[in-house]
């Protein structure tokens, strides 16, 4: 069968696409201001952007007031501009993230309707948006979901450039987006925008002796789009900051992948189940859509877009899953491939094929709403119990409206001579809200972790205080509560992961907790950030402070107006203590 007549059985016009799309922007973007930032990507991406913003400076990177080289800018610079045009915000945080995920979902039922046909186009997008791989990491401010966008129109351009029987000057302006996308990615997360895209391209060719793709890949033109987009930011960071290079190419883009400095570790199979979950909802037809995908003929000139799709899946998760450093998000770039791969099968899924799918999954469910009952159980110091009690009203109520929908499904399935549209965007609606509704309940655990029930008391007091008071964070790095406050903090003891801003300014921290307390002795006035068991310790041994605000996690304390020294005393205990350059406190 060739790949543009498969059958679509569906009512695909415009309206009905259009309303898809709107449905789908509705239930994407609303939710996006209904969690606080969750540590520790959430705050530290939106903490550097205000920053960015704050400052002024758009081309070194600082976090909490450090220079922090780990990424390069793109994210940054998107998030600033956000809070720029819309205020700062938790939801402004996030909108790039979410533009990018919302994108992507369009563009791969975009470029499947055009190498494939319609109904895969529709398809892809339908399994795209509704795996809570893709679905949740759209929604949280990491930089993966960035990065696997700009792979996705990477390939996606690839693919729409390798159509037989195109115009010159239509295969040359694709291959052009092509290359500029890899150079965003690039500007994304490093050179793995780089590396993963040219080593599928290598692989491609010895799998499926390909030769003749080289050819229409406009190198000369290609790289110098590449460089033109990637060159200017390396260059001026380095100019202004010559440990740049070493640390971000040796340390974070070599060191990372092949030592377990990080931290991360995780076994072989890590990615594994993370991918079962991520597409739970289309579990039971992949396999016969890897077979129907793997019977595709080539292309007239000789290209094979599956084969393209398939070496990129399986080499990306090969890449990530011998890796040193794992995280659950580092495969996020093969869900768009997988997405059309099944997007390929379903327009030929049986009315009986199709019901045995959505009664299999509505036991699921239950099955899920059942287990779901014994959350109380997973309480623990850090999360206790009535947190978990709490959100197992949120998982029970997702779960309720899943079952419902997919019972819908299953009725509009029984009504249709055979499988279509209605009853496919039916199910996938029911796994979209699914996660929709869980990912918003579980701000029952982000409102403590993000420490944002603190921030009018922080703020309050910081407003009575001169604009220069120094706010330590003693031995522990917060990484939502800066955003939260608007405020900077110097570090005191464990510099955790800003141990290389404080290599290249050590006069921005404190390297002990006794000398911190030396010049908070000393200090007229002073805000500190103290983890509960620290500041219990230091109560004890008669430190004055004074409770500022404080929750289970964090507590943070000002100096009493009555242990302030005097002018005369206070230049004495300056003099007697070398105190580090305060961190440059960036207000609003």
């Amino acid at each position: 069968m060739n790949m543009n007549d498969t059958p679509s059985r569906l009512p695909l016009n415009r309206t009905t696409i259009l309303l898809l799309v709107l449905i789908l922007a509705l239930i994407w973007f609303v939710p996006l201001g209904w969690r606080h930032l969750l540590p520790s990507d959430e705050g530290r991406y939106a903490e550097m952007a205000r920053e960015m913003f704050m400052t002024g400076d758009w081309i070194t990177p600082h976090y909490n007031g450090y220079k922090y080289f780990e990424k390069p800018p793109l994210q940054t610079w998107a998030n600033a501009l956000t809070f720029a045009w819309f205020g700062i915000g938790e939801w402004q945080a996030r909108l790039y993230t979410a533009l990018t995920g919302f994108a992507g979902v369009l563009l791969i039922g975009f470029t499947s309707a055009r190498v494939f046909n319609t109904a895969t186009g529709v398809f892809a997008a339908i399994v795209l948006a509704t795996s809570p791989y893709w679905n949740l990491m759209g929604h949280f401010n990491t930089l993966d979901m960035g990065l696997s966008f700009w792979m996705e129109l990477t390939l996606c351009a690839l693919l729409l450039a390798q159509r037989p029987n195109l115009p010159t000057g239509t295969v040359c302006a694709w291959m052009y987006v092509c290359w500029g996308s890899m150079a965003l990615a690039v500007l994304s997360k490093g050179l793995v925008g780089l590396i993963l895209p040219g080593a599928v391209l290598v692989l491609y060719t010895l799998v499926a002796r390909d030769w003749s793709i080289w050819k229409r890949l406009h190198l000369i033109g290609g790289l110098i789009v590449f460089f033109a987009i990637v060159t200017p930011w390396f260059v001026l960071v380095q100019q202004r900051n010559p440990e740049f290079l070493n640390f971000f190419f040796i340390v974070q883009q070599f060191k990372r992948y092949l030592t377990p400095e990080q931290n991360r570790p995780g076994a072989f199979y890590y990615f594994v189940p993370v991918l079962l979950v991520g597409f739970l909802p289309w579990l039971s037809l992949t396999v016969q859509s890897v077979r129907h995908a793997w019977r595709t003929p080539r292309q007239p000139n000789g290209f094979a877009p599956v084969t393209m799709m398939l070496v990129w899946t399986v080499f990306i998760f090969l890449f990530f899953s011998v890796s040193h450093s794992k995280l659950l998000s580092y495969t996020l770039p093969i869900a768009p491939p997988i997405a059309m791969l099944i997007g390929m099968y379903l327009p030929l899924v049986t009315r009986d094929q199709l019901r045995r799918h959505l009664a299999g999954y509505a036991l699921f469910l239950v099955v899920a709403a059942f287990a779901a009952s014994f959350m109380s159980r997973l309480g623990s110091t850090r999360n206790p119990a009535e947190l978990c009690i709490e959100y197992r009203i949120w998982v029970l109520a997702a779960l309720a409206v899943a079952f419902v929908l997919t019972l819908a499904a299953l009725v509009l399935n029984r009504r249709s001579r055979t499988g279509g549209l209605g009853t496919f965007a039916t199910f996938g609606a029911a796994w979209l809200l699914l996660g929709t509704i869980a990912g918003t309940g579980h701000d029952v655990f982000g409102t403590l972790s993000s420490g944002a029930p603190l921030e009018p008391a922080v703020k309050a007091e910081i407003a009575k205080l001169p604009p220069k008071t120094p706010f330590y964070s003693v031995g522990v790095l917060d990484h939502t509560l800066p955003f939260y406050v608007d405020h900077t903090m110097i570090m005191v003891e464990h510099p955790d992961e800003l141990a290389f801003g404080v290599s290249v300014e050590p006069n921005k921290w404190v390297p002990s907790v006794n000398e911190w307390i030396e010049r908070w002795k000393a200090d007229r006035y002073a805000l500190a950030l103290l983890p509960p068991p620290t500041y219990d310790h230091l109560l004890k041994e008669g430190l004055p402070m004074q409770v500022v605000a404080r929750d289970s996690r964090r507590v943070v304390v000002t100096k009493p107006a009555e242990s302030a020294p005097g002018a005369p005393a206070a230049a004495s205990g300056a003099a007697a203590v070398e105190k580090p350059q305060q961190c440059p406190h960036i207000r609003t």
